[in-house]
């Protein structure tokens, strides 16, 4: 498999081999690899004119887009480094990272100029628009660019420790984190996990994902290393739509997150419809009950299933190989190919099989650091096992077996201290997902006067479940050890969710 240098490389050497393939379809439409690189480096023109240099941040405020992706491979043929954001993020916190990336650039939609038109960002010199919009924002129209820079020389040469890309999430502190990644930790993260997945130039990827969250980000990147096709949709707002182009566009991958899971176990005559092209699936945000595992088999009887763990900053740890998800469902598998992990206990000596720990990790795809946040990364980066290097300190607590397979057991932040007792939420939340008629479940601890803090759950049940929070009770009695029960349970039509899909217990525990 050739081995990249920079990110941007992904485009320019498959647009190289496969200059007429179609490399990305969204809303029905088609660019070519040609098509997408010449784009790329017109806008990239553009962005140096308007003052760009090496090393400055463009920021990419728009929906899942052929524009957007055109960006993120502008900003990088110009020497910058590129931030996706969420499109739904508000003003206060777009202004934030504005601010705190001190952004030259920002390419976005118009239908946000209201929002981008209130900024206050001194270090903001040029918005780019795709789109029509209402004039109250002095802009250049991403069209009137792409003409603009129509065979303008490419940008500066970078070497793969320059920055490529910073990736905001969401930070302890109440302010985001900007996870610095150099071209050597994406080219890095995306060269394993293609590996791993055995991607070739046949793949056709669909993904509905946010570009702004970092499995999102990398279909299209691996997409694109591999020349192969990306299907790139807005959401799964509309999960039958989606279905429908899987089908009708022969996708052989499909990247999602538990929660797009259970929507999509909720369709209805699913098993009436063509699946036979899609070859993989993958899973990460959160481990899979045993339940959604069987039926998503049956489902995609032709699909390999991958468990997988990761973080933004090392984008990936773990998979867990298909044929293992049977004997050990629980498992999010090894350390991926180049990379070292390892756990560390309270003592600060590396664990052994069965002792829970600390997640360390050494490899060329951890994280250079967080933007301007010495402290915080400090506290992650820390001396490794040579002079001078910094190994990442996730702050996740794992078990490993005798085997090298790893199992979650849950954030530091999240263990709940009830009774004298460490409660882990995963375990109790996997105990949920074996009764028959939970789709989810959240675990969390609340205030209580007596036990310091109780064990809470919170579940979605499946339509034509009829279980009550009594039944519900007695199940975890009949499970769990006595400290674990939930003291309280209680049944919700819905669990809130983050903007990349995850259950958001941030928002369970300041409901």
């Amino acid at each position: 498999m050739l081995r990249h240098t920079l990110v941007n490389n992904f485009l320019e050497h498959s647009a190289g081999r496969f200059p007429d393939k179609v490399a990305l379809i969204h809303q029905g439409k088609g660019l070519t690899y040609a098509e997408i690189d010449a784009l790329a480096s017109s806008l990239a023109a553009v962005f140096m004119e308007s003052g760009v240099r090496r090393g400055d941040r463009v920021a990419i405020f728009m929906d899942n887009s052929s524009e957007a992706v055109v960006t993120i491979f502008a900003a990088l043929k110009a020497g910058a480094a590129f931030m996706v954001i969420n499109p739904t993020t508000k003003a206060e916190k777009l202004e934030y990272i504005m601010n705190n990336s001190r952004a030259k650039v920002m390419a976005t939609q118009g239908s946000r100029t209201d929002i981008v038109s209130g900024l206050g960002c001194p270090h903001l010199q040029t918005v780019v628009m795709a789109g029509a919009h209402n004039g109250g924002t002095p802009c250049i129209r991403y069209e009137d660019a792409i003409s603009a820079g129509l065979g303008r020389a490419a940008g500066p040469a970078c070497i793969d420790l320059d920055l490529a890309s910073i990736i905001y999430t969401s930070g302890s502190t109440g302010h985001p984190k900007g996870v610095m990644l150099s071209h050597l930790n994406m080219v890095s993260a995306a060269h394993s996990i293609t590996t791993y997945l055995e991607n070739d130039e046949n793949d056709r990827i669909i993904t509905v994902l946010p570009l702004s969250f970092d499995y999102g980000l990398y279909q299209v990147l691996m997409g694109f290393k591999i020349g192969g096709t990306v299907i790139l949709e807005k959401s799964f707002t509309y999960p039958y739509q989606v279905v429908e182009t899987m089908v009708r566009e022969k996708a052989t991958g499909f990247p999602g997150v538990p929660t797009i899971f259970a929507l999509l176990l909720r369709l209805k005559d699913m098993e009436k419809r063509d699946f036979r092209s899609l070859r993989y699936i993958t899973n990460t945000a959160a481990a899979l009950p045993l339940s959604h595992i069987r039926r998503l088999r049956e489902l995609f009887p032709h699909a390999k299933l991958y468990s997988m763990y990761g973080l933004t900053e090392c984008k990936r740890v773990s998979y867990l190989p298909p044929g293992e998800i049977e004997r050990r469902p629980d498992s999010v598998g090894k350390g991926m190919p180049n990379e070292e992990v390892y756990l560390v206990n309270e003592k600060g000596e590396k664990a052994g099989p069965d002792e829970i720990g600390e997640l360390v990790i050494r490899g060329s795809h951890v994280m250079i650091g967080y933007w301007g946040m010495p402290e915080e990364t400090t506290r992650c980066l820390r001396p490794g096992a040579y002079p001078g290097e910094r190994a990442l300190f996730t702050g996740d607590l794992f078990r490993m077996d005798e085997e090298g397979y790893l199992y979650f057991v849950a954030r530091k932040d999240d263990i709940i201290k009830c009774k004298g007792e460490k409660v882990s939420p995963r375990e109790i939340e996997n105990a949920l997902y074996s009764l028959d008629g939970v789709l989810e479940a959240a675990v969390i601890g609340v205030p209580d006067e007596i036990l310091g803090r109780a064990v809470k759950a919170y579940v979605v049940l499946e339509s034509n479940a009829r279980l009550s929070e009594r039944d519900i009770l007695r199940y975890c009695s009949q499970r769990l050890e006595t400290f674990m029960v939930p003291k309280y349970v209680e049944i919700r039509d819905c669990l809130p969710k983050t903007t990349n899909g995850k259950i958001s217990k941030t928002e369970l525990k300041t409901a």
